[in-house]
């Protein structure tokens, strides 16, 4: 069962959540980055019903992270290849794979994220995309943007960790 839809909603992570919605729909992102990009593939390595599949695959389709395309006419096939948007939700899948790393693998990890060339391991963190400054919840804040509601404005004001004047800031 889905929750209700946010098609209104002004909140970036409520809207990320209705287009990727649930855990199989991140599954098959983490796979289809792995190079995956058939049915019967992405079947094969989650062990997903075919139904679950099939929805889950329509719905990342109709939301614009897969483009489906035609690779066998009889019978007809069609492989999921990752859009511009999809492409995008890879830093999502990354900070997963960190944070499920620290916190869930008590017993040690078991995946690592390494460079592709020199395959040299590396921990990924979120940073600032002009300063290279990590973003952490001591130094970042969400401000109304220009299309803020008022209702949106009034809500972020409530939360006083996100109220500049009250949150630190690196200096």
């Amino acid at each position: 069962m889905q929750p209700k839809k946010f098609k209104s909603a002004e909140c970036p992570a409520a809207r990320a959540v209705e287009c990727v919605g649930e855990w199989w729909s991140i599954l098959i992102l983490r796979d289809a980055f792995q190079g995956l990009t058939r049915f019967d593939d992405f079947q094969d390595s989650l062990g997903i019903a075919s139904n679950i599949l099939s929805r889950r695959l329509a719905h990342l389709t109709d939301t614009g992270m897969f483009e489906r395309r035609l690779y066998n006419e009889h019978p007809p096939r069609y492989e999921y290849v990752l859009t511009p948007k999809g492409q995008d939700f890879f830093p999502v899948v990354v900070a997963m794979f960190a944070w499920g790393n620290r916190h869930l693998a008590p017993e040690g990890k078991s995946i690592v994220m390494a460079d592709r060339n020199s395959a040299r391991t590396f921990d990924p963190v979120v940073v600032d995309a002009c300063s290279k400054t990590p973003i952490t919840p001591t130094n970042a804040v969400l401000l109304p943007g220009p299309r803020a509601s008022a209702g949106m404005r009034k809500r972020l004001a409530s939360i006083r960790a996100m109220r500049p004047e009250t949150s630190s800031s690196p200096d």
